[in-house]
């Protein structure tokens, strides 16, 4: 075997991608990787055949303890819950590993939070992670059939939550491309041109600023509301593209201080939906992020 230390940590983003899309926040994911490693540090290593899938299972398990934790506290969340986004390298994920963007992105994670903790954890390691029924069996304590039977339903649960636009990388970026720049320009009418009829916006603000309680629809009026800063607050606005969890997205400044993170779907030809991050608490960390790579 490797060292334990160096292969933990060769593995650590991976891990931190399972926890992460387990639980659609980098801190939360960073609490359980730590946790995994100080499991492993004390674990017998003769005893363990494959390093990797021990880890992979003992991330997974410790997510789906704090899932079902912190779905209990969502509940009680004041306005609507959306996941933390993250600042990505363009092709790159997180764990600096090829992954898809349709599978990373926010608006992706926030469907999955339809998801109970199991269904979740099974969905992602056999669909996302490529793992065998046989070893999602193992991971989550089930039966293979039982495993196929949850990953079946959370499939059919996911598709009638949210249709999956079988679109290129490159189309979804370069549509997303000429949308960030109509709104960083402040062109009102291209913003429009884009934003399908059916759009939805979707606020996240936790409680501590202003968001709206409901999802807002309709392209024109989100067009609208995305223009309104241009009008009122133009000499301290700066809107910043920037890679969010693997796709183009928007980050908004007001005198230097990040306020919104908008994360876009589309269906190829017009926006479909912008998930809007406010919640300071979950800005931080990118606006960190940010701020490290422009030093």
């Amino acid at each position: 075997m490797d060292d334990p230390t160096e292969l933990f940590t060769r593995l650590r983003p991976r891990l931190f991608g399972v926890a992460y899309r387990m639980l659609g926040a980098a801190a939360e994911a960073e609490d359980v990787v730590q946790d995994v490693w100080l499991r492993w540090h004390g674990a017998d290593q003769q005893d363990i055949d494959s390093p990797e899938a021990w880890l992979v299972a003992a991330t997974t398990r410790r997510a789906i303890d704090v899932l079902r934790l912190a779905r209990r506290t969502r509940e009680q969340y004041v306005g609507m819950w959306l996941p933390e986004p993250l600042l990505t390298d363009p092709g790159t994920s997180p764990e600096d590993v090829l992954e898809t963007a349709n599978d990373l992105s926010v608006a992706f994670l926030n469907v999955l939070e339809r998801l109970a903790p199991d269904a979740r954890a099974a969905f992602l390691l056999h669909d996302v992670f490529e793992q065998e029924y046989e070893v999602v069996a193992r991971t989550l304590g089930k039966t293979e059939a039982a495993c196929r039977q949850i990953v079946h339903r959370a499939r059919a649960q996911l598709r009638q939550a949210r249709p999956r636009y079988n679109i290129p990388q490159d189309v979804h970026q370069r549509l997303l491309r000429r949308f960030t720049d109509a709104v960083s320009s402040g062109d009102l009418q291209t913003m429009k041109a884009l934003m399908a009829e059916s759009a939805v916006l979707i606020g996240d603000g936790g409680g501590i600023v202003t968001a709206f309680p409901q999802p807002l629809r309709g392209g024109a009026r989100i067009a609208q509301l995305l223009y309104a800063p241009h009008l009122r607050r133009k000499d301290q606005l700066q809107i910043v593209p920037a890679m969010l969890n693997g796709r183009l997205g928007l980050l908004r400044y007001f005198d230097g201080v990040l306020e919104a993170a908008m994360a876009m779907d589309t269906d190829g030809d017009r926006i479909v939906e912008i998930l809007v991050q406010r919640n300071p608490h979950k800005l931080q960390r990118l606006a960190e992020q940010r701020l490290t790579r422009i030093q």
